[in-house]
Formats: C-alpha cells, sequence, structure tokens
C-alpha cells in the first residue's frame, strides 16, 4: 500500500503543516491495544514529521468508584454489557474544551453505521482537524452518548468498517486512522504514492528477481513491464484495474 522519500520544506511551509496537522484522539478501554500498530512505519513517520497526532484515551480516566467501572448491564435484560454514558460524557465534555479553534467531528464506530470507504476516509481528511474516535465494546454504548454528542455542539457520524460485528471498535479506530492518514499530503512522501491517485486501487505490482522459480515452476514478471515504453505500461495496468 510505497515509495518514500525525504520531504524536505522550508520553515515557513513546516508552521503550515503544523497547523494543519490532523489530531486523531480515540477512547478506548483498552489503550495498549494501539501501541505496535501506531509505532511503526507510515504511522510512525507521520506523527514524526508532525503531519498527524495521535492521542489514545482511557475510558477509564473519566470514572470515579474503585473498580474504575466503564459498562453496565442493560435495561430491559438481555446478554453482555453496554458502556456507560458518565465516563463518556465526561470525556467528550474534557476534549470539547480542546477543540474550540479547530474544525472537529466525533466518530462512532457502530455496524450499523455508514459504510467506511476511501471517499469518506479522502473526506475526513481534507475538511476536519481534529476526529474523536470513540470504541464500542460489548452490547455498545448508551443510546444517550449520541444525544450528548450533539448537545455538546460536536458534528456527529457513525461508521461501520464492514458488513460485520466485531467485538470492539480498536480495530476499526485503527483501519479508519490509517485509511485517514495516509491521506494527508506528506504522510506518504509523494502524493503519487496515493494508487487511487495515479491509477486506481488493485494494480498488480512486481519487483525483483524478474524470474522466480519454485518448485520447478519459473513465475515471471509480465514482458510489457520491463519494455520500458511507459505508454504500453500505462495501458496494460488500466485494464487491470479491479472496478
Amino acid at each position: 500500500m510505497v515509495c518514500y522519500f525525504i520531504l524536505k520544506l522550508d520553515s515557513r511551509a513546516e508552521r503550515e503543516y503544523n497547523l494543519n496537522m490532523l489530531q486523531f484522539d480515540i477512547i478506548t478501554i483498552f489503550p495498549k491495544s494501539f501501541d505496535s500498530y501506531f509505532s511503526e512505519s507510515i504511522i510512525s513517520r507521520g506523527q514524526k514529521k508532525k503531519l498527524i497526532k495521535i492521542d489514545v484515551h482511557d475510558l477509564r480516566k473519566w470514572t470515579e468508584d474503585k473498580r474504575k467501572t466503564v459498562d453496565d448491564k442493560p435495561y430491559g435484560g438481555g446478554p453482555g454489557m453496554v458502556l456507560k454514558v458518565e465516563p463518556l460524557a465526561k470525556a467528550l465534555r474534557t476534549l470539547k474544551l480542546k477543540v474550540k479553534s479547530v474544525k472537529c467531528k466525533v466518530i462512532l464506530f457502530s455496524a450499523g453505521g455508514k459504510q467506511f470507504d476511501n471517499a469518506v476516509a479522502a473526506e475526513l481528511a481534507e475538511k476536519y482537524n481534529r476526529l474523536i474516535l470513540i470504541c464500542g465494546h460489548y452490547e455498545g454504548v448508551d443510546e444517550r452518548v449520541k444525544k450528548i454528542i450533539k448537545d455538546l455542539g460536536f458534528e456527529f457520524f457513525e461508521i461501520s468498517i464492514g458488513p460485520y460485528v466485531l467485538t470492539g471498535g480498536e480495530l476499526p479506530a485503527m483501519v479508519l486512522a490509517d485509511a485517514v492518514a495516509r491521506q494527508i499530503p506528506g504522510v506518504l512522501g509523494k502524493i503519487e504514492s496515493l494508487e487511487e491517485k495515479r491509477l486506481g486501487v488493485g494494480v498488480p505490482a512486481y519487483t525483483r528477481p524478474e524470474i522466480f522459480t519454485f518448485k520447478n515452476k519459473k513465475y515471471q514478471v509480465p514482458k510489457v513491464l520491463l519494455s520500458g515504453d511507459n505508454k504500453k505500461i500505462e495501458e496494460w495496468r488500466l485494464k487491470r484495474i479491479k472496478k
């Protein structure tokens, strides 16, 4: 999903990039689950360049009882547990105080939300300076949280990353942060590194060696890619874009 080069900016451009840095605030009950992914590869580089910033917030920080309770049984009965309204309301109020001067959107991950795709990722990267991601768990979050989000004056969006149900919102938060972050100029290096900007998604790619032998069978790179004929290569790739 990449070609790199060192992005050189003058001091004025660096200041502009810092001012336009995209901030992710992730509210979760499993903060350690994000450590390894966000500290590696492109996401890590984007943070070091100050193009993106990711803060992971432990929801238990906003509880008051000794057990740091974040969930409870649902009214009306039924299996599972529901994330409580109180700690989420306090967390959102705390973050609200930090986002007065930036364009911010709150995203709640839900199996019934709008289907997430690359167009949504590009829109979020272009329009917002800060994204607050709420990772639901168990049977979800208390429904009153949605009203509180709106009452606090946040723009609000429910998102699903696919037609399936996961045990929590942590994986969706990683998916969204990755997909949105790579849309930020400089995170990938060149804007041309976005394959969807060049041609489309799913174009076959090959690298050395030209011929690979495995179990006495030869696997070769298509000759057109070795031809040096840029027009023919472009035509070959366009034919193989996944619709």
